[in-house]
Parts: C-alpha cells; sequence; structure tokens
C-alpha cells in the first residue's frame, strides 16, 4: 500500500467556470479546499470549505456559469462550507473518474490553489496508483510532492502553497527579501520571477497568508 501527495495542474481547457472563479477570480477567497464530491452522474455535486468574503462569492455563484443549484452554510464571518451541483459535465470531470477506479482512495480534502492547480493524497496499490496518474488526460501536468507510507493529512505547510506561491517564497529567499535588514524589494524579487511587482506581491502575500493560518490554527 502506498500513500502519494500529488498536484496537478491543468491547462485553461480543463478549468471549468465554477472553479476558474474559486480559485483565479474570486481574490477575496483566501482558501479553498474540496471535502466531498459525487461525479458518479452527471451533474456533478460537490461540497467545498472557503475561507473569506463568502457574502461576496454568493453573489458570484448567483451569478455564475455552469450553475444549477448551490447553498452556502456559514461558519462564522469568514468561513463557510458551500454545497454546489453543476448544469452540465464538463472536461474536468474526466480529471475525477481517473482517480476513482481499481483500489485508489483520494483522500479529502483537495486543496485549490490560485493558480487553477490542486493538491491532494492517493491511498492505494502501487500498481493502482501508477495508472492513475499515468491516465492523467494530456493537457494536466502532474507534479508527485511526496510518497511515504506515514500520515495521510497534507500536513506540510509548503505543500499546501500553490506552485506560483512557492515559487515566489523560494525567489523571494534567494534575493534576500526575508534577511534582516530586509536585502531586497518586492520588485527584486519580480524581476526574479519575471513577472510584474503586483504579481510578485499577491504571490508572497497569499503564501505568507496561508503558511501563518496553518501554523497557528487560524
Amino acid at each position: 500500500m502506498k500513500r502519494v501527495r500529488i498536484t496537478l495542474s491543468p491547462s485553461e481547457s480543463y478549468l471549468p467556470p465554477v472553479y476558474r472563479l474559486l480559485t483565479r477570480e474570486a481574490t477575496y477567497l483566501s482558501r479553498v479546499d474540496i471535502v466531498n464530491w459525487n461525479v458518479a452522474e452527471p451533474p456533478v455535486g460537490f461540497l467545498l470549505w472557503v475561507r473569506g468574503d463568502h457574502g461576496q462569492l454568493e453573489a458570484a455563484l448567483e451569478a455564475g456559469e455552469n450553475v444549477r443549484e448551490f447553498e452556502l452554510f456559514p461558519d462564522g464571518s469568514d468561513e463557510a462550507y458551500v454545497f454546489l451541483a453543476a448544469e452540465t459535465a464538463t472536461p474536468a470531470r474526466a480529471l475525477f473518474e481517473n482517480f476513482t477506479r481499481d483500489d485508489v482512495l483520494t483522500v479529502p480534502p483537495i486543496e485549490c490553489h490560485d493558480d487553477g492547480s490542486s493538491t491532494f493524497t492517493l491511498v492505494g496499490t502501487d500498481g493502482a496508483i501508477q495508472d492513475a496518474v499515468d491516465g492523467v488526460p494530456d493537457g494536466v501536468t502532474v507534479t508527485v510532492d511526496a510518497v511515504g507510507t506515514g500520515a495521510v493529512e497534507g500536513d506540510d505547510v509548503v505543500r499546501s502553497l500553490s506552485g506560483k506561491q512557492r515559487e515566489a517564497v523560494r525567489a523571494a529567499v534567494r534575493v534576500g527579501y526575508y534577511e534582516v535588514p530586509r536585502a531586497a524589494s518586492v520588485a527584486d524579487v519580480a524581476s526574479e520571477l519575471d513577472c510584474a511587482r503586483s504579481t510578485a506581491s499577491e504571490h508572497l502575500q497569499k503564501a505568507e497568508s496561508r503558511v501563518f493560518a496553518a501554523l497557528f490554527g487560524a
């Protein structure tokens, strides 16, 4: 039996409208997890957990594309569970179906990142997991983050960051952004990443927010 932690980075064609909203467009959300799902028959249903301005999310889902039904269950002022049913199936269905084969189990939650990627844990036999990884459709990049037999939960703070957030933090460390006294600016980090200053700043802020929330149990 093997435990594998992977990150899927799909191309634009595999990003459903609602998922694109939740990850790339809803900048008022600091975390989105898929805690349960049912893709047995289209349309699919999901139970999400979000942190952020869920009132703003509710308004966005009201006008959201391919949303058949949804309901929010607030858990405080900035956290909520969200039931969501799609109107029609999308190409992303193939990604979920791929990991329901043989004796492979996907361990919730699926952590959704603001670059459209997602990270989760698989448990199963070596052969079944390898078949699932090999069966990922073209246009989707698979990164194996960890392989082992220990705890299955995503307890590594670094792995909770999106790929772009990890890249930004690593660049910031390289150029001295986190040294005391600080030896580099956000502009230096942006230059290292070859991106706009605002983009680098956003990646760093979201990474720092997630790291501190994970460390202090927020």
